[in-house]
């Protein structure tokens, strides 16, 4: 790294966005990522489906109880 850097050339907000949707990475655990995959096998549908489906559904039961 160096001591100091020339940013007289620089263009502040080159890359800021303010409207962008970043779809962020969820990692599963080793296990319960199998359990949802031969889930989502079993009932034929796309494993990102189960789980918004899943997660969903929790949400709803999660604003029921408030």
């Amino acid at each position: 790294m160096h001591d100091e850097y020339d940013f007289i050339k620089g263009e502040r907000g080159k890359f800021y966005h303010p409207n962008i949707k970043l779809n962020l990475p969820v990692y599963l655990d080793d296990e319960v990522q199998t359990q949802l995959t031969e889930l989502a096998k079993a009932k034929g549908v796309e494993l990102s489906f189960l789980v918004n489906a899943l997660l969903k559904k929790d949400i709803e039961l999660i604003q029921m109880a408030r």
